[in-house]
C-alpha cells in the first residue's frame, strides 16, 4: 500500500464530518482537492470505504474498521516526532482542547505562560457547549477539557484550576424595580448546560416560584439581556469583570448564593500521554497558583460579604 498521511487525515475528517463539502471547508481545501485524495485513498483497497445513500455519506463496515486503524497510524506517527523533537532537546506536537463556552473567559490566562515557554506546540481550543465537550472526551478526539461539573460515568484525571462563583445578576441599581423570585423574568441557558442546571437546582432548593422565564444559548446573549434591564439571571461571575468593576450590573444578594463549583482541567485516565502533554500538565501545576493570583483575584473584590 502507498497511502499519505495526508490522506489519512482527509478521510478520517470526511469519516467524522460525513461530507465531503464540510471536510473540506475544515480543512480549508477544496472540494475537489479532497474528492481526489479520497479517490487515491479508496483506490487501495478493493471493498469500499464509505457509500452514498440518497445524498448522505456513510462508513461502510470495512470503512469504519480502517478508521480505528488510520487513528492509531497517526497517533504513532505524532509520537514518533515527538520522540525524535525529544532527543533534539524540543518539545513539540499538537495539544487538542475542548471548553465550555464560559471557560473561555479562563482557559487563555493558564495557556499564555505555556505557549511562551513551548512556542513549537500546536495548540487547538474547539469552544462548544457542555455536551460536545463529553462527548469529544468520550471519544477521544480531545487531549484536555476544561469543565466546571465533572460527569459521573467516565474515569478522569482532573487538576482543579480555581472556584467558579454563580451568582444572582441584575442591571445596574433601578430604585424603582425592586427584584422578586415571583415578580421577575428569569433567563436560562439552555437545557444540557451545567449553568441551567446549577439555577434550576437553586430555586428548587429555596422553594422559590417563579412565572416568567426566557431560555437563551449563551452567557454572553444573557449578559446582554441583563444589561438591557430585560431580566435576572444566575451566572458565572467570571464572564463579568468589566460590568461589575464599572457598575452597569450589580451582585443581588439572595439566601445560599454564590453557588461555589470549580473548574477542572481533565483527561482520560489511561491516555497515552506525549512530550506536549506532559509538558502542559507540569506548566499548570507549577503556574496555577500564580496565575489565579495575578489574573482573577478581582472577584474576592465583587463578592459580596
Amino acid at each position: 500500500m502507498d497511502y499519505t498521511f495526508h490522506q489519512l487525515k482527509i478521510f478520517l475528517t470526511v469519516a467524522r464530518l460525513k461530507s465531503i463539502t464540510n471536510a473540506s471547508k475544515e480543512l480549508y481545501l477544496t472540494q475537489p482537492a479532497v474528492s481526489i485524495q479520497l479517490k487515491k485513498f479508496q483506490d487501495q483497497f478493493e471493498m469500499p470505504l464509505t457509500e452514498v445513500i440518497g445524498r448522505q455519506l456513510y462508513l461502510t463496515d470495512f470503512g469504519s474498521e480502517v478508521v480505528g486503524i488510520s487513528k492509531k497510524i497517526l497517533e504513532e506517527a505524532e509520537a514518533l516526532q515527538s520522540i525524535t523533537s525529544k532527543y533534539k532537546g524540543l518539545v513539540t506536537g499538537k495539544i487538542n482542547i475542548s471548553i465550555v463556552s464560559t471557560a473561555k473567559y479562563v482557559m487563555p490566562y493558564f495557556l499564555k505562560g505555556f505557549m511562551e515557554k513551548y512556542p513549537d506546540v500546536e495548540i487547538n481550543i474547539d469552544v462548544t457547549n457542555k455536551k460536545k465537550v463529553l462527548k469529544s472526551l468520550k471519544e477521544n478526539l480531545t487531549d484536555f477539557s476544561l469543565i466546571s461539573v465533572l460527569p459521573n460515568d467516565m474515569l478522569l484525571e482532573k487538576i482543579e484550576l480555581m472556584d467558579n462563583y454563580l451568582c444572582l445578576i441584575g442591571p445596574k441599581l433601578n430604585d424603582k424595580k425592586k427584584f422578586e423570585f415571583n415578580n421577575s423574568l428569569l433567563l436560562f441557558r439552555e437545557e444540557g448546560s451545567a449553568t441551567k442546571k446549577a439555577m434550576m437546582d437553586y430555586l428548587s432548593s429555596i422553594d422559590e416560584v417563579y412565572n416568567k422565564q426566557i431560555e437563551l444559548v449563551s452567557n454572553e446573549a444573557i449578559k446582554q439581556s441583563v444589561l438591557a434591564g430585560l431580566g435576572y439571571s444566575i451566572m458565572p461571575l467570571i464572564g463579568l469583570k468589566n460590568e461589575l468593576l464599572n457598575k452597569s450590573l450589580r451582585i443581588i444578594n439572595a439566601p445560599n448564593l454564590p453557588i461555589v463549583t470549580s473548574w477542572n482541567l481533565v483527561y482520560n485516565k489511561g491516555k497515552k500521554l506525549n512530550p506536549a502533554t506532559l509538558a502542559f500538565i507540569e506548566h499548570i501545576n507549577n503556574s496555577k497558583d500564580q496565575v489565579i493570583e495575578d489574573e482573577f483575584s478581582w472577584q474576592k473584590f465583587v463578592l459580596p460579604t
